[in-house]
Parts: C-alpha cells; structure tokens; sequence
C-alpha cells in the first residue's frame, strides 16, 4: 500500500515558492497503490519488459528502521495516520527542509523539535511530493532494518570525514567530489530533491540519467568480457541481463574516492521491476568490504512521473568553492591576527 504526501509540486525553477504557502498547499490523499500479482508488464518493440519513462524517489521511508520499531517491517494503519499528521504539522512550519529520513524520525521520535530557519540552508519550499511507503526501513537485510556494523577501516574513514568537512580546508581537493561538481555517485538515491531518474531502452542497452549532478549510466545488455582490473571509474561498469521481468545489474571497477574507504573493492547489483503502470520496485544489494562487515539491501519504491527531469546546474558554476576558499583564508588571517594581538 501506498499513500501519497503531497505538499507543493516540484519546484520550478523557483517560481512561485514560498515556505509559508506550504501549509496551505499541503494535502495529504489516500491514493492506495498496490502491487498487481497478475500484472502484465509492457513491452518495448524489441520483446523486453519497458521500464522507461521518468521515475521519481520520493519515499520518505528512512533508509535505517528507527529503534521504536524494532523488529516491526512495515507501519500499520495506526502507523500511517499518525505519520501523516505529524507531517502536516512539522511541514506546516516555515523551517529547514527535511531532507532524507528527517521527517520520518522526527515524526516518531516523540520529541517536540523546533525547526527554525538556518543561514545557507534550503527551506522546505525546495521539497517535492513525498510518499510513504510501508516499509519502516528500506534496509531489507540485514532483517533488523540497520546498516551491519563498520569495518575498523570504514569507522576511522567516517571520524575523518567529520573532521574534514568542517575543517577549514587547503585547497579544492578538501572538499568532497560533490561539492566539487565532480560527482555525487552512482546510484544517487537521495529522496526528495533532484531525486528523478529518465530510463531509456534500446535492444542492447540501457540508459539511467540522473537528474542530481546529470550523472548518466550506459547499462550494457550485451555480453562483452570484463573490463581489465586496472580501469577504475567514479561510476564503475555497469553490466545488466534479465532474469524474467527484472533488470539486472550489476556494477564494478569503481574508482577509490573520498566519501568511502576502499571504493575500488565494492561491487553493486541492482534489480528493477515494474510492478504496476506507475510503480517500479528497485532493490540494491551493497557489497562494500572496506566499509561494511557484510554486504546489505535496499528496497525503494519508485513512482512513475510525467514530470521531466530538470537540466543540473551544480551552484551555478561552482562559484562555490571560491567562496568556501576565500572564506577559509579569511579565517585564517582573523586566526593570525588574533595570536598577533596576543
């Protein structure tokens, strides 16, 4: 079952968004959507199930089950209507958007949480259509809905990570591939902002275009031998087959970069399935050995749109990084003329 959040329609390149119309926007509809066991998949002329079209994750489902939870894999009715109406009551405010899990934990924390305005942070006017889905994490394995524990190396990789990204940095290269315009990672499956992927079939190929950054895979249906070991990429290699209805993916030769320990060790397989006319069921299984003890799954909801993905300006020509840097420097002149002083 899904139910449908809707708050304010995509963002238009800005026009008319304001965080205050957001309560009078907000709607909460009890539009059911349910997986058909019988349902007939389309096909593309060439035989193939189509997965093509605009697919938007907009799940509010966190990506962790919060502890109130426990072993519970899906919300009940009850679960639901109150979810529904502590998001109408923390949207209803003129805060800082939630991104991510933020609306989902804040609604069954049980805590009272003021959500003023911070500078640089985008307000929740920038936020898209949300849904809920049942699920109460959308990590599926391990059962308890938690990443597996850390490896030695990925928890000293995360303390240094925090340390870095409020540290005031030497140069460019300090700062992550994202911030940089570089890359933010394939898949990006960050919901509610940028969240749209733009699927694309030929007989031998498939095309995965992410809204976020404009990071596009070339999904390979043929087979081809490997790629040597020696050629790494930000995104990796991506092969795919089918195995009935379902996409298969599978992904490898990933660069090593500086949001994970020992990227060039990870591998990735992904399964799509159309499960209904505007509904695509997305699994990923994560097999990270330098971060995770275990390799671990994801399921997310993907909901057909016939909104189009938007063209990505990351910060508008990077003018960004400039600022970050020259920010920098200006701390540390007020640093040395401090110690002058003294």
């Amino acid at each position: 079952m899904t139910l449908l959040v809707t708050s304010i329609h995509r963002p238009n390149l800005m026009k008319n968004l304001c965080a205050g119309c957001l309560a009078a926007a907000l709607v909460l509809s009890a539009a059911v959507c349910i997986a058909q066991d019988d349902y007939d998949v389309p096909r593309t002329i060439d035989g193939q199930p189509d997965l093509q079209g605009v697919w938007a994750n907009n799940t509010i489902t966190p990506i962790e089950r919060p502890d109130v939870f426990g072993d519970q894999a899906f919300l009940t009715d009850e679960d639901i209507a109150f979810l529904r109406q502590r998001i109408s009551e923390i949207t209803a405010q003129d805060g800082d958007a939630l991104f991510g899990d933020g609306a989902f934990e804040a609604a069954f924390s049980g805590e009272v949480k003021s959500f003023e305005p911070s500078t640089g942070n985008y307000d929740q006017a920038w936020l898209v259509e949300r849904r809920i889905h049942n699920r109460t994490s959308q990590i599926i394995d391990p059962p308890n809905g938690k990443y597996p524990p850390r490896t030695e190396a990925g928890t000293a990789f995360m303390r240094g990570l925090s340390e870095r990204l409020f540290g005031i940095p030497d140069s460019y290269t300090d700062r992550l591939l994202s911030e940089r315009c570089i890359s933010y990672g394939l898949p990006y499956l960050d919901p509610g902002y940028n969240s749209y992927w733009q699927i694309i079939q030929s007989e031998d190929h498939v095309v995965i275009a992410q809204e976020m950054i404009h990071d596009t895979r070339i999904v390979k249906l043929v087979d081809r031998p490997p790629l040597d070991e020696k050629i790494r990429m930000w995104n990796g290699d991506s092969r795919g087959y089918w195995d009935g209805d379902t996409l298969v993916i599978e992904t490898g030769n990933f660069a090593d970069n500086d949001y994970e320990p020992k990227a060039s060790a990870k591998t990735y397989t992904e399964r799509l399935t159309r499960i209904s006319d505007d509904q695509l069921r997305y699994r990923i299984t994560f097999d990270n050995p330098g971060a995770f003890t275990a390799p671990y799954t994801r399921e997310i909801i993907f909901d057909g749109t016939p909104d189009p993905i938007y063209e990505y300006a990351c910060h508008e020509g990077n003018y960004s990084i400039v600022n970050i840097l020259r920010g920098a420097r200006a701390q540390e002149r007020r640093a040395a003329g401090a110690e002058e002083e003294d």
